[in-house]
């Protein structure tokens, strides 16, 4: 076993397509409003790779985000109430799989992801930068070994949870086998919620499907206009309300009938105007509402008073 596989068992990592954190059977019926934060892009080494116009490797420093990734952490430690997860959508490390400073990278932040309180469960998504622009078996194996399964659902407070790995639709010429293995499993999972009719069910993936308009032309950070109505419509019609992303590295999003697409700016390299952060999502009976705070915002005031007044339905 390497360090680095040896370094993440600590952290609760998918398995057989589900968390063991939220077993299915304590976790379907909803028991009143809960919330969760999310955060997307630590990216450990991009910062010093895009300071010196050299986007295409690594970066040979990632100081700058294990400060950042160690204030986030902190944050959510401390929050009160306790949230129920803290996910992460993507590009947990800049370098590409098979390039250097890939494996020092990926044992930075495991070890500072294992600083989150273990009552906190993790959520992991796979970026681009983590399986590869076109990912292969290969790479994708070392995902999982590493991080946990690419896709996977939970139930969280009655509400369904589905993690995807959004890779595989923007570039599958690799390994097609595994992105129609994602598609069946993805329409059963469409399916159940469907028919079940849960309170809420929500999608977690890297890439958006769009970053303002279903209607908004091709782009690096979103995902093709076929594949992105397609999933939109399946989202739709099961009753998905929301899907969450990164990989902008920008605060961005738009809606699709009922269907909110909501794209958060990065925990590491900013490349817009918006500050380091995390995004707060309330989850009531009847709405899911959510605000992207700056992590020196949330370190100086915490957010007693802005989640009593959601969790109260304010």
């Amino acid at each position: 076993m390497s360090a680095a596989e040896s370094a993440t068992g600590a952290l609760p990592r998918a398995r057989a397509r589900t968390l063991d954190a939220f077993p299915a059977e304590a976790e379907r019926e909803w028991k009143g409003p809960f919330y969760f934060i999310q955060g997307a892009d630590p990216q450990f080494g991009l910062m010093k790779a895009w300071a010196t116009g050299d986007c295409d490797h690594g970066g040979d420093e990632w100081d700058q985000e294990i400060r950042l990734t160690q204030q986030a952490v902190q944050i959510v430690n401390q929050l009160t109430p306790r949230p129920r997860f803290f996910v992460l959508c993507g590009d947990l490390v800049h370098a590409m799989p098979g390039t250097p400073w890939r494996k020092e990278q990926t044992e930075d932040l495991q070890r500072v992801l294992g600083q989150v309180d273990t009552k906190i469960p993790l959520v992991l998504v796979s970026g681009n930068h983590d399986v590869g622009n076109s990912p292969t078996a290969e790479t994708i194996a070392e995902f999982c070994r590493t991080w946990g399964d690419d896709y996977f659902s939970f139930w969280a407070g009655g509400v369904l949870f589905l993690v995807l790995n959004s890779q595989l639709w923007h570039d599958a010429s690799q390994c097609p086998d595994l992105k129609e293995a994602q598609d069946r499993w993805l329409d059963q999972q469409l399916g159940l919620a469907r028919e079940l009719q849960c309170r809420h069910a929500v999608v977690f993936q890297h890439i958006p499907l769009f970053l303002q308009s279903i209607s908004e032309d091709d782009d690096y950070f979103n995902l093709g206009s076929a594949i992105r109505q397609e999933l939109a419509d399946k989202f739709t019609r099961a009753g998905i309300k929301a899907v969450f992303s990164g990989h902008y590295h920008r605060n961005a999003g738009g809606t699709y009938g009922n269907l909110d697409m909501v794209v958060s700016s990065a925990i590491g390299c900013q490349l817009g105007k918006d500050a380091h952060g995390l995004r707060v999502v309330v989850v009531t009976a009847q709405r899911i509402v959510h605000r992207y705070y700056s992590l020196d915002e949330l370190s100086k005031k915490g957010l007693e008073t802005d989640l009593l007044k959601l969790l109260e339905g304010e």
